[in-house]
């Protein structure tokens, strides 16, 4: 026996759940083989966490020495208390929309509700095949 790290360790399912997601591939598997351009129509979504850096320029960072002074030596670059998440959208093509919560705000279904509708203007302007409007 030997020890396994638990991110590598796979998602318990419940037999109803494997079922369910077996089915969905059957699905998408079909749908693809009726329009061959069914994954060009999905648009996927992703949320990270961006952490803030001010890099040095090498100039801000060079310092005056003498010829008999000691080599100076620099810390590294440590992150950055100041984080931000970044919710992003893409298809096929590329990005579609994305945006950096505020501080402070909760990701709640409110927010997330406002996203979508952003996401949805963007969708428009940016992807005109994929709009379709029934009105």
């Amino acid at each position: 026996m030997k020890q396994v790290a638990v991110k590598f360790v796979p998602c318990l399912l419940s037999d109803d759940q494997r079922a369910n997601s077996l089915d969905v591939c059957r699905e998408m598997k079909d749908q693809l083989k009726t329009d061959p351009d069914f994954l060009s129509k999905i648009i996927t979504g992703d949320e990270s966490w961006c952490y803030g850096y001010d890099p040095e320029t090498k100039q801000q960072s060079s310092q005056w020495k003498s010829a008999l002074s000691l080599r100076l030596k620099k810390a590294r670059q440590v992150k950055s208390n100041v984080k931000t998440m970044l919710i992003c959208f893409f298809d096929i093509e590329g990005l579609i929309n994305f945006e950096f919560v505020p501080q402070g705000q909760t990701v709640n279904q409110q927010f997330y509700l406002e996203v979508l509708k952003r996401l949805h203007d963007a969708v428009r302007r940016k992807c005109p095949k994929l709009w379709w409007s029934g009105e």
